[in-house]
């Protein structure tokens, strides 16, 4: 029995080591208020809580299920986000606009 929780708790902390830069994300939905000039304007679902970020020169970014860039985000257009913190700033890393497109047979 000891043994198993000693294999346990360690197996434990080393997925908490390797979780660890997954869990410092924050991902997020809303709507495209501004986009461009690196940096994204968006509010909640509501229409409410405007705020700005900063995008990440190497952000993701896919309109449609297509990699497009962040002047290709219209406003209005529903967006899921993901932000990251640097040593300084947090930034965007992921924009997501709209659904994926399903792979055609």
């Amino acid at each position: 029995m000891r043994r198993f929780v000693m294999l346990l708790a360690s197996t434990c902390a080393v997925f908490m080591l390797l979780a660890a830069p997954v869990l410092a994300a924050n991902i997020h939905k809303g709507k495209v208020v501004e986009a461009g000039s690196g940096k994204l304007t968006m509010t909640d679902m509501a229409g409410k809580n405007q705020h700005t970020h900063a995008v990440a020169v190497d952000a993701t970014i896919t309109c449609g299920g297509k990699q497009c860039g962040l002047e290709d985000l219209q406003a209005g257009a529903t967006i899921t986000v993901r932000l990251e913190k640097t040593s300084d700033q947090t930034v965007v890393t992921m924009i997501r606009e709209g659904k994926a497109q399903k792979a055609s047979k």
